[in-house]
């Protein structure tokens, strides 16, 4: 597993809206952010792209 931190885009299929943010894989392989939910509710179906910085 790669250390380091990545940069993630999440974007919600439901209203559209687009986060970067900045996080690192956890011991899971699962990528820590601290981001729960989009502003329209939608907290399972969300599209996330990592990449490493």
């Amino acid at each position: 597993m790669a250390e380091g931190r990545y940069r993630i885009v999440i974007r919600c299929p439901v209203c559209k809206e687009k986060y970067i943010l900045r996080g690192r894989r956890n011991e899971n392989g699962e990528y820590e952010t601290g981001f729960k939910r989009c502003v329209c509710g939608n907290e399972e179906n969300l599209n996330v792209d990592a990449t490493l910085e």
